[in-house]
């Protein structure tokens, strides 16, 4: 298990083996480097950690608990989880601050906890299997232990169809869960021979926003934007914080660009930077990155070309390391930008992930605050009634308004991201075979991300917003699929200054005229930003990090696609309806550039051979010429093994 998450821990490897108990640790070492080998223990030898991650406040947190009474053997991050233990218990976790996938192991009293950051940074996945619980940073370590057989599940395939993503718990595969964002499970073994072990899930914190109308208006916005400021650069000199170089990444967007910019002003100019140059004029922002560069005086950055031909040549491989279908290609170029730090010799890399989520920076929330003034007159039904006639006026099928009404009452009324979740959502009446159709009305993804209705009555709706980016787009896909696991996959590990608690805390209070003034987004942040980067930069409006989509369909077609969806293949996997997927093949060429139609069908092409590609690498049924995933390392994994 360890071994097939060599990429995760390339440098050191840590058993602890019991009867009935065994964990494994793949380390990168970037804290601690001479000392810090896990598993790690307290002094009395009867604690023991294996952790994933970054504690950012470890500096602080030593000095109290060695205050305290506790001792100290080893320089790393790691080792105040079991000294919190000691003082906490549970209440260990809502104490720890940073990123993080934790399991810790009570000898005395024969009980194993597992835990996971609040934002969903780290990775950890389950599985029950009989008497057994396997758990593991990957699904591959799971698929990897021999007892977890890899079977698809079909509500999971769903779930990328409504969100693009896969906010867990529930993954693509059966019988595998991924533990949500701020919970913890508490293990406790079975004693005697009727007892039953005890496996109990528990959320140690949770988002929350104040009532709607009793947030913090901030009337001082010289005060507001300074405590922003300050709290932003504790964030960010945290994050600095390794005993081995941090670069950063920088799109040349208001959000990279900050955060470079303050990491400049703490660590001098010597931090590496790194970008993606998109060959498509329009996506291509290596321009901006190069200007904010420039006025910050930092290093220009290292750029990592990205063409057409990389999206295909790196697919099967970001499938790979993303254990589920992705349909964003950016995705791929940031598993290239990765490799290229990776060879760069750098471990840690900073980036700006957070900043649109805490702040509402994507356009649907605009759009949704105009198609809302439709809505003004109570009972009418006014944007429905827009929406029906969008859709029907460009041939795109749509879902009844009984279908909607579901979905909003799943999240407490209406929210942005249905309409945009919806672009892609249509695809399963355009591409699911009935057995698909049969499942997908059996079920609402969206109850399975357990929103807290009744709490979040009394919020804002935009803060409701707020909340299912934080638990879709951000933990289930910007974090994951976009993040860790490109990242990791190339032994890197990415670290969030806008993920900070902190910077949370402080924002989540704010009134939201200090997210969206008027249809001005992240208001707030780009008052800070004109202190320190180009106004240009500051002011500029959002570009969605993407690469081309057609690059998958072009004449002629790529190999590897056309076996994935030949109806032989789409047969075998029975997900799709062969004679569809070829008639959209075919027509949305016809369809125009650019226009909302068209991408909604680009996205669902996308995702359906995304699905096929992943079904090829796991499930052990050929259906491309391409190597499957296996567990069973490779020479070079063995050596690197060996080695460490």
């Amino acid at each position: 298990m360890a071994r097939a998450l060599i990429h995760r821990g390339p440098d050191e490897e840590g058993l602890l083996l019991r009867p009935g108990l065994g964990l494994a640790s793949r380390r990168l070492s970037i804290v601690g480097l001479a000392d810090g080998q896990q598993p790690v223990t307290n002094e009395d030898r009867n604690v023991f950690v294996v952790f994933n991650g970054e504690l950012f406040d470890y500096v602080e947190r030593r000095a109290d608990l060695k205050g305290r009474g506790h001792r100290f053997a080893t320089h790393c991050d790691t080792e105040i989880i079991p000294h919190m233990w000691e003082d906490h218990r549970d209440g260990m976790w809502e104490r720890l601050r940073g990123q993080f996938a934790i399991a810790l192991w009570d000898e005395r009293r024969g009980q194993l906890q597992l835990g996971r950051d609040r934002f969903g940074i780290a990775p950890l996945f389950w599985s029950r299997q009989g008497d057994w619980l396997l758990f593991a940073s990957e699904i591959k370590g799971l698929l990897a232990s021999g007892m977890v057989p890899a079977r698809p599940d079909r509500r999971g395939i769903d779930h990328v169809f409504t969100f693009s993503a896969v906010p867990g718990p529930r993954t693509c595969f059966e019988k595998v869960q991924l533990l949500p964002p701020g919970h913890f499970l508490n293990i406790i073994p079975a004693r005697g021979n009727d007892a039953q072990p005890v496996v109990e899930e528990r959320a140690f914190w949770e988002m929350d926003f104040p009532d709607r109308g009793a947030e913090e208006r901030g009337e001082n916005p010289k005060q507001l934007v300074d405590d922003f400021e300050r709290l932003l650069l504790q964030a960010v000199e945290e994050r600095l914080r390794a005993d081995v170089p941090v670069g950063a990444y920088l799109s040349g967007g208001v959000d990279s660009s900050m955060i470079v910019a303050l990491a400049c002003h703490l660590k001098g100019p010597d931090i590496n930077t790194y970008t993606v140059r998109v060959h498509e004029p329009e996506l291509d922002e290596l321009d901006a990155a190069t200007l904010s560069a420039r006025h910050i005086g930092a290093k220009l950055p290292v750029v990592q070309d990205f063409r057409d031909e990389d999206a295909l040549a790196t697919y099967p491989k970001l499938i790979a390391a993303a254990e589920a279908p992705v349909i964003d290609t950016a995705c791929a170029a940031l598993l290239q930008l990765s490799a290229r730090v990776h060879s760069c010799g750098q471990k840690v890399v900073l980036t700006g992930e957070g900043a649109d989520e805490w702040l509402v920076g994507y356009p649907w929330y605009k759009a949704a605050k105009l198609i809302g003034y439709l809505d003004l007159v109570p009972g009418v039904g006014l944007s429905n009634l827009a929406r029906n006639a969008y859709l029907r006026a460009n041939k795109v099928p749509h879902f009844p308004n009984a279908w909607r009404r579901e979905v909003e009452n799943s999240v407490g009324g209406p929210n942005a991201w249905i309409d945009a979740y919806g672009l892609l959502a249509i695809s399963k009446l355009r591409f699911y075979s009935e057995s698909m159709r049969e499942m997908a009305a059996q079920t609402n993804p969206w109850t399975e991300l357990n929103f807290p209705i009744e709490r979040a009555q009394r919020w804002d709706p935009l803060h409701r917003g707020v909340w299912i980016a934080a638990r879709v787009l951000l933990a289930g896909h910007l974090l994951q699929a976009k993040g860790d696991r490109v990242a990791m996959h190339n032994s890197v590990e990415v670290r969030y200054p806008f993920l900070d608690e902190d910077v949370f805390d402080f924002l989540s209070k704010l009134h939201p005229r200090w997210r969206l003034r008027g249809f001005r987004d992240k208001h707030l942040l780009r008052l800070l930003a004109e202190r320190w980067i180009p106004k240009s930069v500051a002011r500029r409006h959002k570009v969605i990090f993407r690469a081309p989509l057609d690059s998958f369909h072009m004449d002629p077609e790529p190999r590897f696609v056309k076996e994935l969806l030949s109806d032989e293949s789409l047969r075998k996997t029975g997900y799709f309806d062969p004679a569809e997927v070829k008639r959209w093949r075919n027509d949305f060429r016809k369809m125009r550039a650019g226009s909302l139609p068209r991408l909604s069908v680009e996205m669902g092409l996308m995702a359906v051979t995304a699905t096929q590609l992943w079904h090829h690498l796991f499930m052990g049924e050929s259906l491309a010429d391409l190597p499957a995933w296996s567990s069973i390392p490779t020479p070079a994994a063995t050596e690197a093994a060996a080695a460490a």
